[in-house]
């Protein structure tokens, strides 16, 4: 009875530093969660103004891109201790136009695929993202949104990205059509970035994510600053590809990223 009465204190000891610890992990990553969208938000308060003026036409949209790239990404990703780490396995060219390409597993890809080239790419991305106080007014106005229920929408994104390719942009897309659950490594591709880079004859540029998902799930689970490694593959041509090729084109890519991912 003696040995029991021992043990008792120090096991309810025990019990009581793992339940603290288990609260100050949880109180951390919520900390962390609300400081990245402070960080998110500062840039545009400060520089609202010249984002009004910038993004009511689409001629200095290069001007908006460069801040979103230079200051508004940079705040977000130095600001959470998440260093971009970035191999180019071939070098993007000035003023030449792109379809860039990459995993799509946290709200951070969207700041690491901005530091990736300083060519000015349009995102498509889902209209979900614009209900974000803020960040949403930013979004709306330099991004092509999309309704993934609505074939209406999926048609008008069509069109809008054929308008800016045409003056000489790029466009960026995650081509899972969305964030995959935590259990899935790589979702299925859309054909949307592929038809059009065939239909417009430029490159597609694959590029993968390696730590976007472990420094900032979606999930409450998880996060915590670190290095966020990313690799720009090689360009996949379109100049000799059709309509017909999409399939193969779409799984060749996939099957790259998916086995990057993999080692």
């Amino acid at each position: 009875m003696v040995g029991k009465s021992n043990r008792n204190p120090k096991t309810l000891l025990k019990l009581l530093l793992l339940a603290m610890h288990s609260i100050l992990v949880k109180c951390g990553r919520m900390l962390y969660k609300i400081w990245f969208f402070i960080l998110a938000a500062l840039p545009i308060l400060i520089f609202l103004p010249l984002l009004i003026v910038f993004s009511l036409s689409e001629r200095t949209y290069p001007q908006v891109f460069w801040m979103a790239r230079n200051i508004w990404a940079n705040t977000i990703l130095y600001g959470m201790g998440c260093i971009p780490r970035i191999t180019h396995q071939e070098n993007i060219i000035k003023g030449e136009s792109y379809m860039f390409i990459a995993n799509h597993t946290s709200i951070l890809d969207i700041m690491l695929l901005l530091k990736c080239t300083r060519n000015p790419f349009v995102f498509v991305g889902k209209k979900e993202l614009v209900k974000i106080p803020i960040f949403g007014f930013f979004y709306k106005r330099v991004c092509i949104m999309v309704d993934r229920e609505s074939r209406k929408s999926r048609t008008g994104v069509y069109l809008r990205a054929q308008k800016r390719l045409a003056t000489g942009l790029s466009i960026g897309i995650f081509p899972e059509g969305g964030v995959p659950d935590e259990s899935v490594v790589l979702d299925e591709f859309k054909d949307g970035a592929f038809s059009l880079a065939i239909e417009h004859q430029i490159p597609i540029v694959p590029i993968v994510f390696y730590d976007c998902k472990k420094r900032f799930p979606f999930s409450l689970n998880g996060g915590s600053p670190g290095r966020l490694r990313a690799t720009v593959f090689p360009f996949y041509r379109t100049d000799d590809l059709k309509i017909e090729d999409i399939e193969r084109l779409k799984t060749t890519i996939r099957e790259k990223i998916e086995a990057e991912l993999s080692i």
